[in-house]
């Protein structure tokens, strides 16, 4: 297996997102999992703080499994 690493292109296999691509933002190797730019993206419920005092909803990217990814090869 190649190892995936951050800003590697890769397509998605299984899940609500297959077949689309994405360049990867961060890997978490002990967990198996990545964050793909723009892709399984999830809401967030905060609450109010000093930086934000209105809370609201925040919409980000959430990790996908290794096994679900394929590198792709970027042609030059």
């Amino acid at each position: 297996m190649k190892k995936i690493k951050k800003e590697d292109k890769v397509l998605i296999l299984s899940g609500n997102h297959r077949g689309m691509e994405g360049v990867i933002l961060k890997v978490f190797s002990k967990k198996n999992k990545a964050i793909i730019r723009g892709i399984n993206m999830v809401k967030r419920h905060t609450k109010p703080t000093p930086k934000k005092p209105k809370g609201g909803i925040l919409e980000k990217e959430a990790p996908i499994h290794l096994s679900n990814l394929k590198k792709i090869k970027i042609e030059k």
